[in-house]
């Protein structure tokens, strides 16, 4: 399949994200106020695919006449819990003395890097659930997108499900819708149902219930930036759905590559959180829902502490906290 961001020569390429599932449409981005835009607004997102969207950011700086390190500089700052932004973009910055090409160069095998990387993550996290989960085939509930399109082509936690999946081993998967951009309705359950994998969307407050009813054999997300104790920051959910899946015996495990991990930052208080535009809670599909002058609390993430967490899952290993 085409990767969700790739460089074509003289743009970045991206899957427009926010077209889907209604239409698939490709964007080009030549400059980058147009990449950082295309971030913000999340055209282009999950944490890998925003890795190569830093590193290929540069390469867009250094075609430019500007300040290369200034502009390098608006793309880390784009979206600020990520941590595989900034370090695509320190990565591809590193290279910038030996000249543009040697930029390009370096973006180029972080899009190259990031499928082998989470293709092995994804199958050594496929081992880790059927290790902790007796029931064959297995129901897995999955939170936001971590898909092949929140990476460069293969997936995080997603892709555990391509894994067990080709191996028949996958009775359905539970997808959470993801409020309020719909990631999990809109995305997830596009890549399923390309892929012909089994799948039921519920609602974010349903996840609890699916568990008590005995729905749910493992619970797989993916990260977006991972604190050096395990402390995991995730889509808004994810903290919640910890608890249930603790409350109930569920296996709750983290995929993601080893990029997502900052060894800097010792726990999870220290994650800066976005929040994000009030709008994006005060309506629904261009139509208001809540009064006038609505107070609006919309953090885009939420930090699960490592205690809840069964397993981390990285290409180099597994990791419990």
């Amino acid at each position: 399949m085409r990767r969700t961001i790739d460089w074509t020569g003289d743009a970045v390429t991206i899957i427009d994200q926010t077209a889907l599932p209604a239409e698939y449409r490709l964007l080009e981005l030549r400059t980058v106020g147009e990449l950082v835009d295309a971030i913000q607004r999340l055209a282009v997102r999950g944490a890998p695919a925003l890795g190569a969207a830093g590193a290929l950011g540069v390469v867009l700086a250094t075609r430019a006449a500007g300040d290369v390190e200034a502009e390098a500089e608006r793309v880390a700052q784009a979206r600020p819990t990520a941590i595989n932004l900034s370090w695509g973009v320190s990565r591809a910055l590193a290279k910038l003395p030996e000249g543009p090409e040697a930029v390009l160069a370096e973006a180029l095998e972080i899009l190259d890097e990031d499928e082998r990387i989470n293709h092995e993550a994804s199958r050594l996290a496929a081992e880790v659930v059927l290790e902790g989960c007796e029931r064959r085939p297995l129901r897995l509930l999955s939170h936001c997108n971590a898909g092949r399109l929140a990476t460069v082509g293969w997936g995080s936690a997603l892709g555990v499900v391509w894994h067990l999946h080709a191996r028949g081993l996958v009775e359905s998967v539970l997808v959470d819708e993801t409020r309020p951009l719909l990631q999990g309705a809109r995305l997830t359950a596009w890549e399923l149902a390309e892929a012909g994998v089994p799948y039921r969307i519920q609602p974010d407050g349903a996840a609890a219930a699916a568990m008590a009813r005995g729905l749910v054999d493992c619970v797989l997300v993916g990260a977006d930036r991972i604190a050096a104790n395990g402390d995991v920051a995730n889509k808004i959910g994810t903290y919640g759905l910890a608890i249930a899946a603790r409350h109930h015996g569920v296996p709750f495990v983290v995929v993601a590559p080893s990029s997502t991990v900052d060894s800097t930052m010792p726990d999870g208080t220290g994650i800066v959180i976005e929040e994000r535009d009030p709008a994006e809670v005060l309506s629904f599909g261009g139509t208001k829902v809540a009064p006038d002058g609505a107070e609006v609390f919309n953090p885009a993430f939420d930090v699960t502490p490592f205690e809840l967490v069964t397993a981390v899952v990285t290409e180099r290993g597994v990791l419990r906290p």
